[in-house]
């Protein structure tokens, strides 16, 4: 497998582990009460921060656990990583529109907050899957 697939896989992984535990932790705040008087900032950031250095620790190991193909990347790999990340930021624009919609709204801080973190994990997610599937079956450049 190639490192560039391994970080994707990463990637992907991390991604959804800081999310799920995001909103374990928020769902479970909220109780029966309702989920805008949630605090939610501070864990909205750890999550965030974990995942980077979680993120960061598990590509320094995976370059490590495979010295030959540290800093190594090809065409094909350029390629693949650049299809990847167009895919994702897709959702980051949606995300955006959507944010703008719902602050031109009026909506409170916590939908706002949340829909740009989703779109921010669906990005990640989708990119991800984008660049493992491109590894998996085959990319073809146009």
């Amino acid at each position: 497998m190639a490192l560039e697939e391994k970080r994707a896989w990463i990637m992907a992984a991390v991604t959804i582990c800081a999310y799920a535990v995001y909103l374990i932790v928020v769902l479970g705040r909220a109780g029966s009460g309702s989920l805008t008087d949630v605090p939610y900032v501070a864990t909205l950031l750890w999550t965030v921060g974990a995942a980077i250095v979680a993120s960061i620790v598990l590509h320094i190991a995976a370059s490590i656990a495979s010295p030959r193909d540290a800093g190594r990347k090809d065409q094909r790999d350029r390629e693949i990583g650049r299809f990847g990340e167009h895919i994702g930021q897709s959702f980051v624009v949606l995300g955006g529109v959507a944010a703008l919609v719902m602050a031109m709204s009026e909506l409170d801080h916590f939908w706002i907050a949340n829909t740009v973190y989703l779109a921010f994990v669906l990005s990640s997610l989708l990119g991800s899957i984008a660049k493992i599937a491109a590894y998996r079956r085959g990319f073809q450049t146009w």
